[in-house]
């Protein structure tokens, strides 16, 4: 029977490449995110950018565009693992099955957003590095509806709330019950490592966009609102922004080195 158990368990192999590309590709996104925040906090120039951004760094040459197909490729990869999860996900509670859904689909999106993104930076049709832009037509778009001022700040709660679970899920390791054995201790240890940090600098990035679509919905000013590049610019901004935007840079860095080894160890059937 526990064979059996096993063996349901187990992802298909396509599923479970999908799930480990994709994982890859997100590490180097948040790897490349954190890497110009760095630069940017020790004065090395350039500017912060959101992943997006991140990818209209790589387009300058040819090789940069390579890494861009493969991301992209990649994105595509994750996004589609997480709808396969969202159809397969099966709780006792209709209500967590249909909430663990939502939040696949919400994160396939996300990616299938990116991987969009990069297709047409590859093609040359992609716009701005800068994400604040987008991020204040929709938030404008969207206070102009009926309920509007309510749909923003209520994103903005559900955001603050995302930041506060990669907290609790970084301070408790919750994130090492997803990886299967066969570890070597350095693995555990660093890994365990740059999951905590990296679910920490996600926190503070998740709780400042939150923070400030509230304050968007409260002001009615679409111009409030801000995307990951806009947090990391409000950190810069703050007293000893350098040191907060460094340190919350590292932690992306740190998020970066995790998925590396979330996408080599994970369950991927969970």
């Amino acid at each position: 029977m526990a064979d059996l158990r096993v063996r349901a368990r187990s992802p298909q192999r396509w599923e479970e490449i999908l799930a480990r590309v994709g994982l890859v590709a997100k590490g180097v996104s948040y790897g490349l995110v954190g890497v110009l925040a760095i630069g940017v906090a020790v004065g090395a120039g350039g500017r912060t950018a959101s992943r997006q951004g991140a990818l209209h760094e790589l387009a300058g040459n040819g090789f940069g565009k390579v890494v861009l197909v493969l991301l992209a490729a990649g994105f595509a990869s994750y996004a589609l693992w997480r709808i396969v999860q969202a159809v397969r996900t099966h709780e006792e509670s209709a209500a967590k099955a249909w909430g663990k859904r939502a939040g696949y689909l919400g994160r396939a999106l996300i990616y299938l957003g990116l991987a969009y993104s990069a297709a047409k930076i590859v093609t040359g049709s992609g716009g701005g590095g800068s994400s604040s832009g987008k991020t204040h037509k929709t938030t404008a778009v969207v206070l102009s509806w009926p309920g509007g001022t309510w749909l923003v700040g209520i994103a903005g709660v559900v955001i603050v709330a995302v930041g506060v679970w990669n907290l609790y899920r970084g301070l408790s390791r919750k994130f090492e019950d997803k990886w299967v054995g066969g570890r070597s201790d350095a693995a555990q240890r660093w890994g365990g490592r740059a999951g905590v940090a990296g679910h920490a600098a996600r926190f503070v990035v998740f709780t400042l966009i939150g923070i400030f679509a509230v304050k968007a919905a409260v002001a009615y000013d679409p111009t409030d609102a801000v995307s990951l590049d806009g947090a990391l610019q409000k950190l810069a901004q703050q007293s000893y922004g350098s040191a907060l935007l460094g340190l919350t840079a590292a932690g992306l860095v740190a998020y970066a080195v995790y998925c590396f080894v979330d996408a080599r160890y994970r369950d991927c059937s969970s």
